[in-house]
């Protein structure tokens, strides 16, 4: 059972790994993108979303080998997965606004989303990630002894960052990104929705977009899962004290990884101008492919 969680993980990121790898490399390929906030939002999410579940799958695959690792290799994996589990619903309640301006307020749209404005946003969104959570290394290091980072432990936040007063902190924060995400999410998308209904005379438009935004709130919903799934996990480990393991695996499938999937989906398929320039990728490296291979056969036949 261990082996085939295991395999299913690693399968899982290797196909999510080739799809936000061809992702990004369709951004940085065409210059068209640059000068665009929304694609800039996009594929910082995308590699926020890539390194997240790089990180997780790596603490889940070592906890099933090892099971425990010492305590500072477990401190930088669990900081930087906080991190990015934070980044992606803060990212996309501001990917919301951008198309919450787009919208319902174009004529200033040019003058409000610059690409500047978006990389000082994109470091503000890091920051805000950050802050919150470096606290939680710096109470350790003064609370714990130098020998607790030489040690090896089963790595849990928890089993790290022990203090009981990081526990109320982290509920804290997690119930003011939780309301600050939610709120932005219900007021945003309620604007665009109304607003494609008043414009848009264009009915199969009007329900790609309400489709779209549903994709979103999913993705959205999913993502804030994460603020809350430690709670729910006790509890379900009361109600099903047997299940340690099977809970844990379902809850890291549904919280870190599902909502992984949406985001190509969402902007690299759906999306008519990414997915042209998508289709040019993988057809420029179909060809570069073949090419190579009538000139590798060329020279074996010289």
């Amino acid at each position: 059972m261990a082996f085939v969680k295991n395999l299913i993980v690693v399968l899982v990121w290797v196909f999510l790994s080739y799809i936000n790898g061809s992702v990004v490399a369709t951004f940085f390929r065409y210059q068209v993108f640059y000068e665009d906030p929304r694609y800039i939002l996009f594929i910082h999410m995308v590699i926020n979303d890539a390194i997240q579940l790089t990180i997780t799958i790596m603490l889940f695959i070592l906890s099933y080998i090892f099971y425990k690792i010492n305590v500072s290799f477990c401190c930088f994996f669990i900081l930087v997965a906080v991190f990015t589990t934070r980044n992606t619903p803060i990212n996309l309640a501001s990917m919301a606004i951008e198309r919450y301006i787009s919208i319902c307020n174009p004529l200033r749209y040019a003058q409000i989303c610059t690409v500047r404005r978006t990389y000082v946003l994109i470091g503000v969104i890091w920051f805000i990630c950050v802050a919150p959570d470096i606290t939680d290394l710096f109470v350790t290091l003064v609370t714990e002894s130098l020998s607790f980072f030489h040690e090896s432990v089963f790595c849990l936040r928890q089993n790290v960052f022990k203090d009981p007063i990081l526990a109320y902190k982290r509920q804290a924060f997690d119930t003011l990104y939780f309301s600050c995400v939610f709120l932005t999410l219900v007021y945003t998308y309620l604007r665009i929705l109304f607003a494609v209904r008043a414009l848009s005379t264009d009915k199969v438009s009007a329900q790609r977009a309400r489709n779209t935004i549903l994709l979103h709130g999913a993705q959205l919903a999913m993502c804030m899962l994460s603020y809350i799934s430690p709670s729910v996990e006790i509890i379900l480990h009361l109600i099903f004290p047997g299940r340690v393991l099977e809970i844990r695996y379902a809850n890291y499938l549904i919280v870190y990884i599902l909502p992984r999937f949406l985001s190509p989906i969402i902007y690299g398929v759906r999306d008519k101008k990414f997915r042209k320039y998508l289709q040019r990728y993988f057809v420029c490296n179909r060809c570069s492919v073949k090419s190579q291979k009538v000139a590798s056969q060329n020279n074996g036949d010289m």
